[in-house]
């Protein structure tokens, strides 16, 4: 409806599973991996411009934006001078076991860890320095993952509907439902991929170290909000 989004932390307006940008009667949902996208490419000026309120999930995970970001729309390098958010001091979120936080560091790096009541997802754990080569081979291709007994319940509320096996890893009691996974580790992969788009929020890239521990959406955006403040 020609109505624009700024995509900072202040716009928003909820977490279902993905985050939720608004202003004034417009909103957008499930930005992460599309913002992820962007900033890994280190591209910080853009308009997007959608014809629903929901980005595509496209294959569920960064991969396909960064193709259209790289082969399709192209990259344009701008005179302004590039202002990042560099980490001078620590700074640290919790909500019961969940926690984030954020170091000083000489570039951008994630250290991600989960944990699950699953036989797959017990543990994973992994640290990465981020590049824009980095992020194409080790985190973009890493998918969005749900539980097969969630399903039932979130399209009761009229979520994930558009939801496949082709869009998501899917878990069931002993294992992956659809193929294979892309990286033995994937879960956790991807976490970093929606930490990253998360952050990108804060409106600078950031020049530290993110290490989180069973965080998601709703952490890491009012972590955002707790490093402008």
């Amino acid at each position: 409806g020609g109505l624009e989004i700024p995509a900072h932390v202040s716009h928003v307006a909820g977490i279902s599973y993905a985050t939720v940008l608004a202003r004034g009667t417009a909103k957008v949902e499930t930005v992460e991996h599309l913002l992820s996208a962007l900033v890994s490419q280190g591209i910080d000026n853009a308009y997007i411009e959608l014809n629903q309120s929901e980005v595509p999930i496209m294959d569920g995970s960064a991969a396909p934006f960064v193709y259209l970001i790289r082969e399709d729309a192209g990259i344009k390098k701008l005179s302004s001078p590039r202002r990042y958010l560099r980490v001078t001091r620590p700074l640290s979120l919790s909500h019961g076991d969940k926690q984030i936080s954020l170091y000083p560091a000489d570039e951008l790096k994630v250290s991600y860890t989960i944990n699950f009541d699953h036989p797959l997802l017990r543990h994973q754990t992994r640290s990465i320095s981020l590049t824009e080569e980095s992020f194409i081979e080790e985190i973009a291709p890493a998918r969005t993952f749900g539980f097969l007994k969630d399903v039932e319940a979130l399209r009761q509320k009229g979520l994930a509907l558009g939801g496949s096996l082709d869009n998501a890893i899917v878990l069931g009691e002993t294992g992956v439902l659809n193929n294979t996974l892309r990286f033995e580790d994937e879960f956790v992969r991807h976490k970093i991929l929606d930490v990253i788009g998360d952050l990108a929020l804060v409106g600078h890239p950031i020049i530290g170290h993110i290490v989180a521990n069973r965080a998601g959406h709703g952490l890491h955006t009012a972590f955002a909000a707790q490093i402008l403040d």
